[in-house]
């Protein structure tokens, strides 16, 4: 091992200064220049232009360009190399450890995206096959820490079937996997290889995050380490939250992140299966956080909301939708349950884009998500009719889509106003 960390000398033309730009000009039109280092001063009161090792045998130097080929110990990195992106410096430091043991194979089991949290980087699941870790053991993690910048490594694998989608993940190095994320000003601290964080959720904990919930109660289901209660206790001013969560390694989080935050006093965990929560009548607004599905979920929500004033559903889930022709014009979405005035079931909505591919209130509101939620509006209605044995009306108020969850499928969420039907 110690005879890898030799630096390896590097070819380089040498002349004279008065001919350095010429040559560069050459060896950069037939390809030749080695761009990861610079042009550097050597003994003789010449200059040295590196090139590539590989190419050597296509030199073909005009007589008018005196030099010679000399190698240079300490070669300085030229300003390019120095802009190097993390995954190009990773390569570059498993190919300069594995010499000619390196190859395309080799290269492809190298990421180029990761997930970094502080000091740990958390790596794909398809990163770094059996060959790369046969050939260099431990060593590889370190390698890879160091040309990441990082202290420790964890690597994510499936989410586990265990209902509550926990994730799979290995720590490679380090001792432990807790992490701290800001988003938008909040704290979250968890332990990766325990709980789930999901990046892409961040234009959708924004929105709740502007919300007008001053002095409202908010009812979070499905609470995980916080990723909606957050939001809606620090920034959207809601009084008071109740989080329920399952999933014992989250509520841990949770409390952890509440007390972080400065909220603790303003929200309550409940830990165990929402299905049996005792809570009623209390809720101004509700937070359905589950995909694909939160169906499991409708009735508690609907048991939870104020029986007498109601109050808005935020409902997610994971609609297929599948290639669609051209766009038509149709009427504004309003389809509340019950009105002729609502739209029909093939409408289109257009509103002005607010963000480049980016479907959310000022985007094109896709048939299949409108149907969705008119099924769901309509699903809503009629268990808070048969739970409480009255009329109420619900209402479309908003459909975001947060992200494309895999091809033809988005996660969406409906904002669902509920309301009891008064006595004439």
């Amino acid at each position: 091992m110690e005879a890898r960390d030799v630096p390896i000398p590097v070819p380089a033309l040498a002349t004279e200064l008065q001919f350095a730009q010429r040559l560069r000009e050459h060896l950069e039109e037939r390809q030749l220049l080695d761009g990861r280092y610079r042009l550097q001063e050597v003994p003789g009161g010449r200059v040295a232009l590196p090139v590539l090792e590989e190419k050597l045998d296509q030199l073909r130097l005009p007589q008018e360009m005196p030099c010679r080929l000399v190698r240079i110990q300490d070669p300085l990195p030229s300003r390019a190399a120095r802009r190097r992106t993390p995954a190009q410096k990773l390569r570059d430091e498993l190919q300069r450890l594995l010499g000619e043991s390196w190859s395309e194979e080799l290269e492809s089991d190298v990421p180029h995206t990761w997930q970094r949290h502080g000091d740990l980087v958390l790596l794909s699941e398809d990163s770094f096959g059996a060959a790369l870790w046969e050939k260099l053991g431990p060593a590889l993690w370190e390698t890879v820490a160091s040309a990441l910048g990082a202290q420790r490594l964890a690597r994510r694998g499936r989410v586990l079937p265990d209902g509550m989608r926990s994730p799979n993940v290995t720590l490679l190095l380090g001792q432990d996997g807790w992490v701290e994320h800001v988003d938008n000003g909040i704290r979250y601290t968890f332990d990766v290889t325990k709980c789930m964080f999901s990046p892409g959720n961040i234009t959708e904990k924004l929105r709740v995050a502007s919300l007008p919930c001053s002095g409202e109660v908010l009812v979070d289901l499905y609470a995980g380490i916080g990723y909606f209660t957050l939001p809606y206790l620090v920034h959207a001013a809601a009084a008071f939250a109740h989080a329920c969560e399952w999933n014992s390694h989250a509520v841990e989080a949770l409390r952890r992140n509440l007390a972080l935050n400065g909220v603790q006093d303003r929200c309550r965990v409940h830990h165990g299966d929402n299905r049996q929560l005792e809570l009623r009548d209390v809720a101004d607004r509700v937070n359905l956080g589950l995909i694909p599905s939160s169906e499991e979920g409708w009735p508690v929500a609907c048991r939870v909301l104020k029986k007498g004033t109601g109050g808005v559903l935020h409902i997610h889930h994971n609609v297929e939708t599948p290639p669609a022709p051209a766009p038509r014009q149709a009427p504004l979405l309003q389809a509340e349950q019950g009105s002729p005035e609502g739209a029909g079931s093939d409408g289109e909505v257009q509103r002005p884009m607010e963000g480049s591919g980016k479907e959310t209130l000022g985007a094109r509101i896709r048939p299949e998500w409108q149907r969705w939620a008119e099924a769901t509006a309509a699903r809503i209605q009629g268990l808070l009719a048969e739970l409480h044995r009255q009329p109420w009306r619900t209402s479309i108020l908003h459909i975001e889509a947060v992200k494309s969850y895999a091809p033809h499928v988005h996660h969406l969420v409906l904002d669902l106003e509920c309301r009891p039907t008064l006595p004439a």
